[in-house]
């Protein structure tokens, strides 16, 4: 029923715990596929997504360019886009699975979902950035790549998939779809928090804001390299 695509580049110390938390969701047959489109990785990530049984794919490092290398692989109705950091809470896949059903028969005005932005690290600094995040979510309707995004192929195909950007591939495809068609499960995804330990959560959050505002203002792709 899902299949899910997950972007990779020397992500060897993240990918395990991320394909793991799948494992339960595959038993029950909701996950029928994975599909990992590493993007040049030096480390051990190749080797560790080929020993969990996930399809390989291997093309240049551009996160949109992999996201929509994986979507062109899959082969099953709906598209599960996961960050290489990103464990999803236990039960994910029962919440999605109702989802999907509601849109199935028409239902649900929604036609995406996202989980709910969850850090990966103790302290007021992290519940602080998952409170912002909630609260742009809500007023935006713009979920980060973080938070994952569950699409079924029919709609992510219409609005033409991902563009080949570098990064904001995320926001942009969320764009073209309309943020409110996009339905914020209560599961959590939980993203690794080291890049905000070894930088700060002050200036990891300054510097999202900065790429959004540089996205907003319609820089080329290849300005928004980081």
């Amino acid at each position: 029923m899902i299949s899910v695509v997950i972007p990779t580049l020397n992500a060897e110390k993240v990918l395990p715990a991320t394909l793991t938390a799948l494992v339960p969701a595959a038993l029950e047959g909701v996950v029928r596929e994975v599909i990992v489109v590493d993007g040049g990785s030096t480390d051990r990530t190749r080797e560790i997504a080929d020993h969990a049984g996930a399809e390989l794919i291997t093309t240049p490092a551009n996160r949109g360019a992999q996201l929509r290398a994986g979507a062109h692989a899959a082969r099953h109705p709906w598209l599960l886009f996961l960050n290489a950091d990103t464990v999803l809470d236990a039960g994910w896949d029962r919440e999605a699975d109702n989802f999907m059903e509601r849109v199935g028969r028409g239902a649900s005005r929604h036609v995406a979902a996202a989980f709910r932005f969850a850090l990966d690290d103790d302290g007021f600094a992290p519940r602080a950035l998952e409170g912002i995040v909630r609260v742009r979510g809500a007023v935006l309707r713009t979920p980060y790549g973080e938070q994952g995004l569950l699409i079924s192929r029919r709609e992510y195909d219409a609005i033409g998939g991902h563009r080949p950007l570098p990064i904001m591939e995320d926001i942009d495809l969320v764009r073209r779809l309309g943020g409110r068609k996009v339905k914020l499960l209560s599961a959590r995804a939980v993203s690794n928090a080291a890049h905000y330990r070894r930088d700060g959560y002050l200036r990891g959050a300054l510097g999202n804001l900065a790429q959004r505002l540089r996205y907003t203002l319609h820089l080329a792709p290849r300005e928004l390299r980081t």
